[in-house]
């Protein structure tokens, strides 16, 4: 069962879904172009609730010393980003209610976007051919996953894969930087001197998971399309690496590490799930992932439900050997 919490932060006005179309839209979004778009089906597009910038993005986050950080439980899970020297941790206890961080990493403008109801966490390169992009969260779901807006052109972006979806930008891609999802303690002990973003100054309940129960659900929440195949549950956690797709089932103490498609992907115990009790720090271990090339390179990635990896790679490729 779902938390109060949940049906607040996300809670679908179901009659909304009939009345979707750019005209429904456009009243909201008057500067968004709503003409140009590779949106086929408007009925997949719904009101998650929040209106836009409801769940509020940060800008220019804070940071302090990772010596200096008391409050983040070991097991929590972050976002780790290591570009150019410039490391640092995003806590997904904050994600969880912002869902995305612009910011600005060893030079390089990024954001760091988190969508709870597919668990997918991805860092996006800000810059694209039109320009550095900023980005809000609209307020709005499709197949359940985050759709997210630039303030430049307020053209739709869908977050599960980094690509404009309505508005002038439609079409336009932004590049998955290689970031991670790890635990608290494992950042911590692997960077000494990196650096932890600050807790927000917003009235949150930081630490708290709204989507309760999340991972023991049968079925998505605010999604309507098909199941996955090969008889998966739809809310396993699989590593997307491209159009391909390794559900985590395949790894455990006795199996931690995959070589295929010339990938090297490793599983380490230690990590909380961010959906599993309304606390994060004691909800159950689902481990941390690191995708590299042979070479022993970091490659982008992301680590999301099996039923949006179906949804939006309909046609891709299931490691389940």
């Amino acid at each position: 069962m779902f938390s109060k919490a949940l049906v607040l932060v996300a809670g679908l006005a179901f009659g909304g879904a009939a009345a979707a179309s750019p005209e429904f839209w456009s009243r909201e979004w008057p500067n968004t172009d709503f003409n140009t778009t590779s949106v086929e089906d408007w009925v997949e597009i719904l009101s998650g609730g929040p209106p836009r910038d409801g769940i509020p993005a940060i800008d220019n986050p804070t940071f302090k010393p990772v010596a200096s950080e008391r409050g983040i439980g070991g097991r929590e899970p972050v976002i780790a980003v290591e570009i150019g020297g410039d490391v640092r941790a995003y806590p997904v206890r904050y994600l969880t209610w912002h869902e995305i961080v612009n910011d600005t990493v060893g030079g390089v403008p990024v954001a760091v976007t988190f969508c709870p109801l597919c668990n997918s966490g991805i860092t996006f390169d800000r810059r694209a051919p039109a320009g550095v992009l900023s980005f809000g969260v609209s307020g709005k779901l499709r197949n359940s996953d985050m759709v997210m807006y630039d303030r430049e052109t307020e053209s739709w972006w869908q977050q599960a894969i980094g690509e404009a979806i309505v508005g002038e930008l439609t079409g336009t891609e932004l590049t998955m930087i290689p970031t991670w999802m790890e635990s608290w303690a494992e950042f911590r002990d692997r960077n000494p001197d990196g650096l932890v973003m600050s807790e927000p100054g917003w009235n949150r309940e930081y630490g708290r998971n709204p989507y309760s129960n999340y991972d023991s659900s049968h079925r998505p929440f605010l999604y309507s399309g098909e199941l996955p195949p090969h008889g998966i549950p739809a809310l396993m956690r699989v590593v997307r690496v491209g159009d391909q797709a390794w559900p985590l089932s395949r790894f455990s103490e006795e199996i931690s590490e995959i070589r295929e498609a010339g990938l090297v992907i490793s599983w380490a115990p230690g990590q909380a799930s961010a959906l599993d009790k309304a606390n994060i720090a004691r909800s159950q271990d689902v481990g941390t992932i690191r995708v590299r090339n042979e070479a022993g390179k970091d490659q982008p990635h992301d680590i999301l439900f099996a039923f949006a990896f179906h949804a939006f790679w309909p046609d891709g490729e299931w490691m389940i050997k």
